[in-house]
């Protein structure tokens, strides 16, 4: 895939409407705003397109309504949040791309913003439907893609309008597209790439196309006992994909074939059951990866592992992290992870942090002003690192 695409300032903006697909796609609770982080990282792109004399359409999708007119996942709430932030009224459409949304888009003023409702409302939107495309790319003279959160989907608002409309990418996409882009094509070597996570079924491409590419492979996480099993260490009760163990021993055995160091922990910090809930104090031992008890189960990486992963963080010049190192959400099972996000804060390395649980990670640490880069798409920049395709970026135009 071509990572290098025009954007919103390769082109003249001024007097044109242009369809803006963001992330609005907030965590709420009892109807108002949790966290407004998605709203404030598509402002650069919206007030560019302001200033410069554009007819702003934004447009976005809010949780999962199914095709349904939900009320308590419409926009307007986000509408209110955006005017605050945007210091100028933000006008609500109470339709998708209905009469109007298309009455007040044809009324815009240069510099003006309205706010389509819930794409998601729309049962054609996740299949892509070319009406639904025609109908969205009817009201605007341009589009631009701001939602890296859904680039790997192939919807009507992500992908679909973009075959009656030139298509470019807003800043948030093309700072993800030409880091992570630079990262997995031409990186500063070495290159070490750290996965976590629970299972190994969820990273299998990842794994298989980062071994094409790295120096380093690190993997902790639940999916590392699989690993071990498959070197045949006893795990205990730990998470174990015995479907995978094959699929792990052809990875190490790729990874020597290939010249790619391959990290597994070392040591483990063990439990004889899952904390319930989730943060409750729980009773823990340190063990080698080899002596994990029958009745107990991993739950973390050992200091040990923590310093192995962080010096081989520490001496990389790109980094690129995708998944926790243990049970994270447990303050006593969280150290491996904080190990990891503090190797990556005081690494002179480019850093990148793929999406959700580590980019939360780093963010509840205090870490995010240290890392390069914290992607904004769990599963976009997972399919990134997978080598795959993502029609929300495939579909904008080359430089």
């Amino acid at each position: 895939m071509n990572y290098n695409k025009k954007s919103v300032l390769d082109i003249d903006v001024k007097g044109k409407r242009v369809l803006c697909r963001c992330d609005f796609n907030v965590p709420t609770k009892e109807g108002k705003i949790t966290s407004d982080k998605r709203i404030v990282a598509a402002l650069p792109t919206i007030e560019h397109l302001i200033n410069n004399g554009a007819r702003v359409i934004l447009c976005s999708h809010m949780g999962k309504p199914k095709g349904e007119w939900k009320p308590e996942l419409s926009l307007k709430i986000v509408a209110e949040r955006l005017s605050e932030l945007l210091g100028k009224e933000v006008i609500m459409a109470a339709d998708v791309a209905g009469e109007d949304a298309k009455a007040k888009a044809a009324a815009l003023n240069d510099g003006d913003v309205m706010l389509l409702e819930n794409t998601r409302f729309i049962k054609g939107e996740t299949k892509n439907d070319p009406e639904l495309s025609k109908d969205l790319a009817s009201m605007a003279d341009i589009f631009v893609n701001d939602a890296f959160g859904t680039a790997h989907r192939a919807h009507s608002s992500t992908a679909g309008v973009a075959d009656y409309l030139p298509a470019y990418c807003g800043l948030l996409v093309e700072k993800e597209v030409s880091i992570m882009g630079k990262a997995l094509a031409d990186p500063a070597r070495p290159f070490v790439a750290i996965l976590g996570g629970a299972k190994v079924s969820d990273k299998l491409n990842v794994i298989n196309n980062l071994l094409e590419k790295v120096d380093t492979l690190i993997i902790g996480g639940g999916m590392a006992y699989t690993f071990q099993a498959a070197k045949g260490c006893n795990v205990g009760k730990s998470l174990l994909d015995t479907e995978k163990i094959d699929y792990c021993k052809e990875m190490m055995a790729k990874a020597e074939a290939k010249g790619v160091k391959l990290l597994l922990p070392v040591d483990v910090v063990v439990s004889e059951s899952f904390p319930s809930p989730i943060d409750a104090p729980i009773e823990v031992k340190t063990v080698a990866v080899d002596s994990i008890p029958e009745d107990m189960e991993g739950m973390d990486i050992g200091e040990k592992t923590r310093e192995l992963f962080a010096e081989a963080a520490k001496t990389a010049k790109t980094v690129v992290w995708n998944g926790p190192m243990g049970v994270f959400e447990n303050p006593i099972l969280a150290k491996g992870t904080i190990a990891v996000a503090q190797a990556l804060a005081d690494s002179d390395a480019v850093t990148i942090v793929g999406g959700g649980d580590s980019a939360a990670a780093c963010e509840q640490l205090g870490f995010a002003s240290e890392i390069t880069h914290i992607s904004t798409g769990g599963g976009a920049s997972l399919e990134f690192l997978e080598g795959l395709e993502l029609p929300g970026i495939a579909c904008l135009q080359d430089k």
